[in-house]
């Protein structure tokens, strides 16, 4: 079954609403139509009010880019998924290695905010990936096996099958090294078959997508990968003409494989 490509960009700590709403205006009409696509936009909470009211009407969607795994409570400087569903948001981002790494974000609370967010209504996009250390330790497959296995634990067959799950090898971040297309094939099918594990039937309909270092050149031949859903950017979705690039190279192997 085909699957609908996704291209996110997470914008992580960058943007200001004023800069925001220069940059959607600048790449809605380069998205325009890319029809085939899913497109989104990981903000900063600053951002996200101003980013719905601009895209709505648009095939851009909005998330957020963490949120606390209660609906509500003490937790001074949290934002819980209700309060990103009120305000139309579409989905959120959990479990990025940068929250991993610096706010100590747990395997054992994300699987607890896969759950909050679904019956939030919001999207959810888990982050899975091992370090440059576990990769040459050949530890890759135990940290993902781990990774994707908790996240999915307490979600039902039905929601697995509407999950993101986004492989983002941690020493890709940020460093401008990106996964040969060998390996970013191998860690994604063995995501797809641990997804199958867990729900069958879910694992045909659950996107996989490849994030580390996407840029406009290597989006074409990473994105063609039999099971490469899509990707999830970082620093290149910072620009608008960079995202709508890679947008259409999705577009483009979807009016390719449709011909």
């Amino acid at each position: 079954m085909a699957r609908t490509p996704f291209i996110a960009g997470n914008w992580k700590m960058h943007k200001t609403v004023a800069e925001a709403e220069d940059h959607i205006q600048a790449f809605l009409p380069r998205v325009y139509s890319a029809d085939g696509v899913d497109v989104a936009i990981c903000v900063p909470y600053t951002d996200l009010q101003a980013m719905v009211d601009s895209t709505r009407g648009s095939r851009v969607e909005v998330f957020a880019q963490n949120m606390h795994e209660a609906p509500h409570g003490a937790f001074t400087g949290e934002i819980s998924a209700p309060m990103l569903s009120e305000i139309d948001v579409h989905g959120v981002v959990l479990g990025h290695s940068e929250r991993r790494q610096y706010f100590n974000e747990t395997d054992k609370a994300l699987s607890q905010k896969m759950v909050t967010a679904f019956d939030a209504g919001l999207k959810p996009i888990l982050c899975v990936g091992e370090t440059e250390e576990e990769r040459e330790r050949g530890d890759t497959e135990r940290k993902l096996r781990h990774q994707v296995q908790e996240g999915l634990e307490r979600l039902t067959p039905e929601q697995i099958a509407a999950v993101t799950v986004a492989y983002e090898p941690i020493w890709a971040i940020g460093t401008g090294r990106v996964a040969t297309p060998e390996q970013a094939q191998e860690a994604i099918a063995f995501v797809r078959a641990l997804i199958e594990d867990k729900a069958p039937a879910a694992a045909p309909l659950a996107r996989v997508l490849y994030g580390g270092s996407v840029t406009p050149d290597n989006a074409p031949e990473l994105l063609a990968l039999p099971d490469v859903d899509g990707a999830l950017v970082g620093g290149a979705s910072l620009d608008p003409e960079n995202l709508a690039r890679i947008v259409d190279a999705a577009a483009q192997l979807v009016a390719a494989a449709a011909s």
